[in-house]
């Protein structure tokens, strides 16, 4: 399944640290990881959220995920029709990451006003 994330610049910078393989651990006060649907979404979010914190840029970001691991979590619908994601426990994120598929790849970047 390819699913999409946006992030800031600092999440970027390590996922590059793995050479485009992995997610970063979550934070302590991250208790999910959402990967979305639909590159709409994505764009929605990278290009007004998170263009207006930190160095006021964001990136939307593809990677594709083993159909049959994917299966297992459920999509939540939290907004519009299209505002779909999977809710990822933290703790399961290093295995989320094993069933990646390929490298992560930015599509998009965006910049906020100064």
């Amino acid at each position: 399944m390819i699913l999409y994330r946006p992030v800031g610049t600092a999440e970027l910078n390590l996922i590059a640290e793995t050479q485009y393989r992995k997610f970063p651990p979550r934070l302590p006060e991250q208790p999910i990881f959402y990967p979305v649907l639909n590159e709409k979404y994505a764009v929605e979010i990278a290009s007004r959220w998170n263009t207006g914190v930190q160095d006021r840029k964001g990136y939307v970001i593809r990677f594709t995920v083993d159909d049959e691991y994917i299966r297992q979590f459920e999509v939540h619908t939290v907004g519009k029709s299209y505002h779909q994601e999977f809710w990822i426990p933290a703790g399961e994120l290093e295995n989320f990451n094993r069933h990646i598929i390929g490298n992560i790849e930015v599509l998009q970047e965006f910049s906020g006003k100064d």
